[in-house]
């Protein structure tokens, strides 16, 4: 008698293949830049291009490798665009350091030291994969990673332990090092809001009053609005954080309407977030300060080359400008001129030497990164995963857009950096403890249901 037996699906060779494939062209990019820089500033290939690159393919490899192993049927495409933008970066970064001048834009600048962060980053990425072999379970600790992420949150403020650099307290030290727990708190807060909004969603979703054409929620259930709305605000007063307040508010909204699809809570949040603001504008001078810096750059007293000064945001915005459509070209321009070039402003310090038309295709790389998160999340086949998924995806599209619209004079600035691209090892590992989980999430969406087989005896079912 024969008896049905499920076992696991295995990766088709091409696809393999094919990732490969995709992870050296992304590789090959970044080379490709490497080199026109150096042929730019010194008419001849950098000497340390072997090294560079032998280093970011062997890293990548070694990402691809644990990928292959602990998470085969991820999306193949979230890994190589990863790549091209993480070794952009790097290329901006040594860019920045061959430079001759004695600009702080300059000599702060260290590729080796991004390498090595890369490479902690890839150690992540990859324990992450191993440890966390199904990330539901995530769900179990939606208050203990609440917690964390408070904590975290507040740890700058600790008395000797918190940091105040570039007029934000947003650090804090451990002898030499310094880490920006912010970073870390925003994964772990996406993970509590998922969690909770699982559990709650259908109370949140119930209607009150209705107002003109929308259904407003019920005044019992805003709690939890208001709540993080305090605490986002104090972030922005006590931390000088305008980033992290405003990423994290806007994170909890666009997660709560994907929960309960109710505008009425958008249009609850952007009221509050912008009332908060205006009072924090009245009451609080570095926080009218930014505000003033955004409507008025030209203003004398503003006009400085400290973080978050008018100077900072002035040149940034010539630098662009002057890179026009095509732009100046890779080692041909002057980023060295912005303050922060490596880290805060390297995003139109790189537009410069490449231009609006290389901008639009960064931008469109970053776009393709957050499709393919959104994509996991519709694929997702319980509640949780989707909010998860969909809000790593929308805490990295919402940064983006404070990022540009900061440097571009849309919005204030905020000091967050470019994810992958700027100079610092917080964000960089942040970002791909936040890439690792979307693997996960993307392996577990798209891989196929066991096939069935027919075997003598006893039923038995082989799952991963």
């Amino acid at each position: 008698m024969s008896n049905e037996v499920a076992a696991p699906v295995p990766m088709p060779a091409k696809r393999r293949v094919a990732q490969l494939l995709m992870l050296a062209f992304a590789v090959a990019i970044v080379m490709s830049a490497y080199a026109s820089v150096g042929l730019a500033m010194d008419g001849q290939i950098p000497s340390g291009m072997l090294t560079y690159g032998l280093s970011l393919g062997g890293l990548m490899l070694a990402a691809y490798a644990a990928l292959a192993k602990f998470a085969p049927w991820a999306d193949p495409l979230i890994l190589p665009l990863v790549t091209v933008v993480n070794g952009l970066g790097l290329v901006m970064i040594y860019r920045l350091s061959e430079t001759d001048s004695k600009l702080p834009s300059v000599t702060l600048a260290s590729p080796n030291t991004q390498l090595m962060w890369t490479l902690i980053g890839i150690v992540l990425f990859t324990l992450t994969l191993i440890f966390l072999r199904d990330h539901r379970a995530l769900q179990r600790l939606t208050y203990t990673a609440g917690l964390a992420g408070l904590a975290l949150l507040i740890s700058p403020l600790i008395p000797g332990l918190g940091k105040e650099l570039g007029g934000a307290r947003i650090w804090i030290g451990i002898g030499p090092m310094r880490l920006q727990p912010a970073e870390f708190a925003k994964l772990a807060l996406v993970i509590f809001f998922a969690g909770y909004l699982v559990a709650k969603r259908d109370v949140l979703a119930l209607a009150g009053r209705r107002l003109l054409f929308i259904d407003l929620p019920r005044a019992r259930d805003l709690g939890p609005v208001l709540i993080t709305w305090a605490v986002s605000l104090g972030v922005l007063v006590l931390q000088k954080d305008l980033g992290s307040s405003l990423l994290l508010f806007g994170t909890f909204i666009a997660m709560l309407y994907v929960a309960t699809q109710r505008v009425s809570w958008v249009i609850i949040g952007v009221l509050l977030f912008v009332g908060g603001a205006l009072f924090a504008g009245m009451a609080f001078s570095h926080v009218n300060d930014r505000f003033e810096v955004w409507l008025d750059p030209g203003r004398p007293e503003f006009f400085d080359r400290t973080p978050g000064g008018s100077a900072q945001l002035m040149q940034g915005l010539f630098a662009m400008g002057s890179g026009g459509i095509l732009g100046s070209g890779l080692g041909k321009g002057h980023p060295e001129e912005i303050p922060l070039a490596f880290s805060d402003f390297i995003f139109p310090a790189i537009g410069e030497e490449i231009g609006l038309t290389g901008l639009m295709a960064l931008l469109m790389i970053y776009a393709l990164i957050v499709q393919r998160g959104l994509r996991t999340s519709l694929a997702a086949r319980d509640p949780f995963t989707k909010l998860l998924a969909g809000g790593l995806s929308f805490l990295l599209a919402w940064q983006i857009f404070i990022i540009v619209g900061g440097v571009t004079r849309l919005i204030p600035l905020t000091g967050l950096v470019t994810p992958f691209m700027s100079q610092g090892g917080s964000a960089l590992l942040a970002n791909w403890i936040l890439i690792a989980l979307l693997v996960r999430m993307s392996d577990t969406a798209r891989r196929p249901a066991p096939q069935a087989i027919q075997d003598e005896g006893m039923t038995q079912v082989f799952q991963r």
